[in-house]
């Protein structure tokens, strides 16, 4: 087990999982960094990644809007064309299998509530009525001109990306029902069009599955207090539902009681560590691994 997590923290850990009627998931951005997804974590490290947007001195809440849909939609879909071909590019790290494989464990399975867009939970095989995400999906496009037509799959949109100059190369995406410009059906800054008929149906979902779900257990991670989603949700649970918390965040990992406990670690690290103390039934069997 890492060095940095005390053994009493880890048992605690444990012990609230196999004592817990279900699980909840609450992932932020940190929960994809160890299958190599970048989390955006300041001006540098976004700049880093997209080494373009730092000559043309843009930073990611400048990008990452409508607006720049509007002026510059190669610019724009060369941004967010390049991180759709890296989420289906990426394996989920082996977190995710543990996760998934805990909640079969449990009398009331598992739910996810995640801010991230990526849909890495779906492609780590979680059934898609069980995943929340309450930003949306980059897996999803909307009209660009709010024409009415509803979500629609990305399935079909292959973004070719030149990423020294992070433009779309290929054909623009395009609304089917009236040809216009298409974009992500997340939630961005200054976002006033975002049509939030999937996240709405997802949040009903989940809320009639918390009403029965017993006494959860929230496992939250890689969630910070930059962009609370995730936390305001977490403590909603442990407020609503009398749930306990594991919080497992490198930076970030006090917890609202002693009842609970906070591992100061990646994802990956933590969960392998968590999973060492449990039984072997916990354990992923090897062909699912």
């Amino acid at each position: 087990m890492p060095d940095a997590l005390p053994a009493t923290d880890l048992e605690h850990a444990a012990d609230l999982i196999a004592q817990a009627d279900a699980l909840v998931v609450a992932a932020g951005a940190g929960m994809g960094v160890d299958s190599g997804l970048p989390d955006f974590r300041g001006r540098e490290g976004f700049w880093r990644a997209y080494p373009a947007l730092a000559r043309a001195r843009l930073d990611f809440t400048t990008i990452a809007s409508p607006d720049s849909f509007h002026h510059d939609p190669r610019l724009a879909w060369g941004f967010y064309g390049h991180r759709l071909a890296l989420y289906r590019a990426t394996v989920p790290h082996g977190g995710f299998a543990l996760l998934q494989h805990w909640g079969r464990q449990l009398p009331l399975g598992a739910a996810v509530f995640t801010s991230n867009v990526d849909g890495q939970f779906q492609r780590a095989g979680f059934a898609r009525d069980g995943v929340h995400e309450c930003h949306g999906s980059l897996q999803w496009l909307q009209c660009l001109a709010g024409c009415g037509a509803a979500p629609w799959p990305a399935d079909d949109f292959v973004p070719q990306v030149d990423e020294a100059a992070c433009r779309l190369l290929n054909e623009l995406p395009r609304c089917p029902a009236c040809g216009a410009l298409a974009r992500p059906n997340v939630l961005m800054f200054g976002d006033a069009g975002w049509l939030d008929v999937r996240e709405r149906a997802q949040a009903l979902r989940l809320r009639q599955w918390l009403a029965r779900a017993g006494r959860p257990v929230v496992i939250e991670l890689g969630a910070g207090t930059a962009i609370p989603s995730v936390r305001h949700f977490s403590h909603a649970v442990l407020h609503a539902h009398g749930g306990r918390l594991v919080r497992i965040n490198p930076r970030e990992s006090s917890v609202p009681s002693p009842r609970d406990v906070g591992l100061a670690s990646g994802a990956q690290a933590a969960l392998q560590a968590i999973a060492g103390l449990l039984g072997p039934h916990w354990q992923v069997p090897a062909a699912h691994a």
